[in-house]
């Protein structure tokens, strides 16, 4: 997500359908730490947040969703059927997940068997004797009129989240740190990360747009109705969807990624403006690596804000949202923060500091300067944020994606860079992401493997820039 230019110089952006046969493998009956990669696709280990515990419950390990939306944008009404593959964690009497009180549940069956529930607030709660490390298949039928909930936020272009429906009826959806909720039933923590598929019908012309690949596109009866697959898992914060008038074009990287910009009908210079994106995501995978991804997208909508939802970015209809800069942005997120997600809300610095940390450098690029001369502007900004705001990773809660959480660990990086020296620093940024492929990570986790690869005990520095009350000498 990012920030009004006008309210500070830099963005700040916040950051195959398959059947039941191909559901995840079982799990070892030891459940792996959060960070592990080596489990099987969408088995993760759930966590209660730290930040905002009411959202979520650890009870309950999604692996894979499946939702079918069919969206009437003259009544405003959501009709979903939704079957979620998940494990239980623990023996249990009851499953739980997150639901908007906007949305009625008219059943639910688990293994398909109707069982009772009750849903009351945000909190969909099923009556199901469950045991630990097995599988479950629920099937939850729902409809209302959904709206967005209200951010944990101070920004300006933020005051909502979730599913957000225009005055014509077209939709989208921007739900960090949760807010998917909004429009289906979901564990809506970023610990629990799992594969999806979609099937979006609404009235022609408009189309549905999702995360992944587009398996199919079909109209029939004045109805257009659209197929995605998210092959890799993602947390929920990371899903989107898009309704409306939109024109879709196919371009690509160097490296041959497949990218395709999502634009409203008769805007062919937000096109123009995309078409940056294949320059600046070959310039990421010269420091990254290859795109950890099969494919790329980008979807404009009517937004003053952005986000890098997993595979298809999603920007807001702004000169700046499309600018170079705020597409490396977001792209870098691809490898921090959806290849590897933080564990809970509280390390959303590992996301945006690096993110910024590529945007600052790319910049310096551009302007044939030197990235000290980019973070130089920063840091006169990140002592008044870190004090009003909090510590990047002790930050106020009602003060979620402040200029906190992007500046001050930019410049940590970049102290880490002139200590370490470019050749190692810039090796370790690589590494990190394909060590913890498809995993979660939390701050134990990114600060020890540091002081690890490096062969130096930096918990000292890590936790002086991420915790401290005041802002860490610049060398």
């Amino acid at each position: 997500m990012r920030l009004l230019a006008a309210t500070l110089a830099a963005a700040l952006v916040l950051t195959a359908c398959t059947s039941e046969d191909d559901e995840p493998e079982d799990s070892p009956s030891a459940a792996p730490h959060p960070s592990a990669a080596a489990s099987p696709p969408g088995v993760s280990t759930p966590v209660e947040d730290s930040v905002y515990p009411d959202v979520g419950d650890p009870g309950v390990d999604a692996l894979r969703y499946r939702l079918d939306l069919d969206w009437d944008p003259v009544a405003r009404v959501l009709e979903g059927e939704e079957t979620v593959r998940l494990r239980a964690t623990g023996d249990s009497d009851r499953l739980q997940l997150d639901l908007a009180g906007d949305l009625t549940v008219d059943a639910v069956t688990v293994d398909g068997r109707q069982v009772p529930f009750e849903h009351h607030g945000k909190d969909l709660v099923v009556s199901f004797e469950v045991r630990t490390d097995e599988r479950y298949t629920l099937h939850v039928e729902y409809a209302g009129t959904p709206r967005p909930v209200p951010a944990p936020s101070k920004r300006s272009d933020v005051a909502t989240v979730g599913w957000t429906t225009m005055p014509d009826g077209e939709v989208w959806t921007m739900q960090e740190p949760y807010g998917a909720y909004s429009w289906y039933a979901v564990n809506d923590q970023p610990s629990d990360k799992a594969l999806y598929d979609f099937e979006i019908s609404v009235p022609a012309p408009w189309v549905g747009v999702a995360n992944g690949e587009l398996v199919s596109r079909a109209t029939a009866a004045g109805e257009t109705t659209t197929r995605w697959a998210l092959d890799e898992p993602a947390a929920s914060y990371l899903v989107t969807v898009a309704i409306g008038d939109l024109v879709e074009t196919r371009d690509s990287s160097t490296s041959g990624v497949p990218i395709t910009y999502w634009t409203p009908r008769g805007r062919p210079e937000l096109v123009s403006k995309l078409r940056e994106a294949p320059a600046g995501l070959d310039w990421l995978e010269e420091r990254l690596g290859p795109f950890p991804f099969g494919s790329m997208g980008f979807l404009i909508v009517d937004s003053e804000s952005g986000m890098e939802t997993q595979t298809m970015i999603t920007l807001g209809d702004t000169k700046y949202a499309t600018s170079p800069e705020v597409l490396v942005h977001e792209m870098a997120h691809q490898w921090y923060g959806d290849q590897v997600t933080p564990v809970d809300w509280r390390d959303v610095w590992m996301n945006e500091g690096m993110a910024m940390l590529f945007q600052g450098a790319w910049e310096a690029e551009a302007d044939n300067t030197s990235i000290e001369s980019v973070l130089d502007d920063w840091a006169e900004l990140e002592p008044r944020l870190r004090s009003e705001y909090g510590p990047p990773a002790d930050y106020d809660p009602e003060a979620f994606g402040a200029g906190n959480v992007y500046y001050g660990p930019a410049l940590m990086w970049d102290e880490l860079r002139k200590r370490l020296g470019d050749d190692e620093f810039w090796r370790l940024v690589r590494a990190w992401p394909a060590t913890h492929d498809n995993g979660n990570a939390d701050y134990d986790d990114i600060t020890s493997w540091w002081s690890e690869q490096t062969g130096e005990d930096l918990s000292g520095f890590f936790d002086d820039w991420l915790l401290g009350e005041t802002t860490p000498e610049r060398s």
